[in-house]
């Protein structure tokens, strides 16, 4: 291993020191720089407040508001005019419109519904997450920069960003996906004219619209509750404003010392077990359809072939070989409320799924921007705030995946519901086999996907952070708009590695940094 040169009168200074580490027989070394101090109060005081993701998590919550709103006046509405069982027409269309071609349009207003509703609770989302943040940060509890906003919670149970509203916000994110598959049914007029159409079913968006301003004023009384010191989402601007409110404090000698407790291996456990769930669903659908729905004739005997599989459901006219089906006794109020407890228990693993995914997306995203501090442009800690998520290909995927899969599940189990005359008629609780396994394919590569990523470690001599604020502040030294991390300096008994306003040198890989094991740099994995 090769020495660090001697410092030089001209360049040596005891508080260039602070970031080295410390090792036993070096108490003259401590005693120098015992009485210097860490600066970075005055030096972080430019922190983004992102005053611009606030207004646009603002204007998301706004819209999410007026949306809701919007479906609960249609529920109010249908029901006071048509009753429990009543549904508002949206459109009619000529009795001999082919159904196929109906089915089709309901299974797309309902993507466009998921997609509205996922616009929706990520723009809540970011709110309570802001919110929880701040609060784990004044109780001296936050880790990382990002924190599963549902499974996390501060102190006292009945406090806006508790256990207890945190539950409860879970609870309404099912809600809200597992109502979107039921509003959309088909209306058929009986009297002349005979028409027939998609409608919009009172109760469920209804429940849509209350599920969703529920979590708003969850949101907001969280936003309410807290001193939030920056509404962006880079952890540089959270790291500078915890140092500069004294609320985190930088540890010496660690300019070389990675994160160590990255917790990702359970959110991908959690991502394996949905995908053997599904698949241990489909499997039991197909034996339920050859022990109790193996008839013969027109029907091929197979639950599932080559000739039946498809990506959407097959039509709903007649018996299906790959469908199984039961039709509820009556359709009241009883009965849609079972049925949305069921598609909400069933769903919800999905739901959280999910949600858990998020922690892979955006540690991932927190550690490649910090990549970037070694990079020719340097790291730019101000950035606008939807340059992440539309830019990122791990948060664009996940952005994408989330109504998409859960449209997907909508196809595999759905209530098909039927009115006539504006009023509910049949409903009936539908399996379809060969979208049961397509979603579980969906999942498993979602899953592969997501395993990959967490498992993929960066290489290089940069200490990785995962968007740690501890980390972060232990290996940033000096703070500006755009740094740059390398070789700072050669002192005895370490050398130092930081950060600077300018390109720095590479890290000299047979030196020993403050921080780094003896005889490796930094851990390689």
């Amino acid at each position: 291993m090769t020495a660090p040169p001697k410092p030089t009168e001209e360049n040596w200074d005891p508080s260039s020191l602070l970031a080295y580490d410390s090792l036993p027989n070096h108490q003259d070394f401590e005693s120098t720089i015992s009485d210097a101090k860490f600066t970075a109060n005055t030096t972080t005081d430019f922190y983004d407040r992102s005053l611009t993701s606030c207004t646009y998590a603002l204007v998301g919550v706004a819209c999410s508001s007026i949306f809701s709103c919007s479906c609960i006046i249609v529920g109010i509405v249908t029901l006071a005019n048509q009753g429990v069982l009543g549904v508002t027409v949206a459109n009619m269309l000529p009795v001999d419109y082919p159904e196929t071609q109906l089915l089709m349009q309901s299974k797309i207003v309902t993507l466009t519904l998921n997609l509205i509703v996922t616009l929706c609770t990520e723009s809540i989302g970011f709110v309570h997450g802001i919110s929880l943040r701040s609060a784990l940060a004044s109780e001296s509890r936050l880790r990382f920069n990002t924190n599963l906003r549902l499974l996390t919670a501060a102190r006292g149970w009945y406090s806006p960003n508790g256990a207890l509203l945190n539950g409860i916000s879970g609870v309404l994110l099912i809600i809200s996906y597992a109502s979107t598959s039921l509003v959309i049914c088909i209306n058929q007029q009986t009297t002349t004219p005979f028409l027939q159409g998609l409608a919009i079913a009172g109760l469920p968006v209804l429940l849509l619209g209350i599920a969703l301003l529920l979590q708003v004023v969850i949101a907001l009384s969280a936003m309410r509750a807290v001193k939030i010191l920056t509404w962006s989402s880079s952890p540089f601007d959270l790291t500078a404003a915890l140092v500069h409110h004294t609320q985190l404090t930088p540890v010496t000698f660690q300019c070389m010392r990675c994160v160590s407790d990255l917790d990702t291996d359970e959110v991908v456990i959690s991502l394996w077990g949905i995908v053997v769930a599904c698949a241990g669903w489909a499997a039991l659908v197909m034996y339920i359809w050859h022990k109790y729905f193996n008839w013969t004739g027109s029907v091929s005997p197979s639950a599932l072939t080559i000739q039946t599989w498809s990506f959407l459901p097959p039509s709903l006219n007649g018996l299906q070989p790959n469908v199984i089906q039961y039709a509820i006794p009556s359709v009241g109020i009883e009965w849609w409320i079972l049925i949305l407890v069921n598609m909400a228990v069933v769903q919800g693993p999905l739901t959280l799924g999910l949600h858990c995914s998020e922690l892979i997306a955006n540690v991932i995203r927190d550690e490649r921007q910090w990549r970037c501090a070694t990079g020719r442009k340097g790291l730019r800690t101000a950035t606008n705030p939807l340059i992440p998520i539309f830019t990122h290909p791990i948060c664009l995927v996940l952005f994408v995946a989330k109504p998409f899969l859960h449209w997907m599940f909508g196809l595999s189990f759905t209530a098909v519901a039927f009115a006539f005359d504006g009023q509910l008629g049949a409903l009936f609780i539908v399996m379809y086999t060969a979208q049961i396994w397509n979603l579980c394919i969906a999942l498993f590569i979602f899953a592969c996907f997501f395993t990959f990523v967490a498992l993929r470690r960066p290489r290089g001599p940069q200490p990785a952070a995962y968007g740690h604020v501890q980390t972060l502040a232990n290996l940033m030294d000096e703070w500006s708009p755009v740094m740059w991390w390398g070789h700072k300096e050669d002192q005895i008994p370490y050398c130092h590695a930081g950060t600077s306003d300018h390109l720095l040198l590479d890290v000299k890989m047979d030196y020993v940094y403050a921080g780094s094991s003896v005889g490796s740099l930094v851990p390689v994995s």
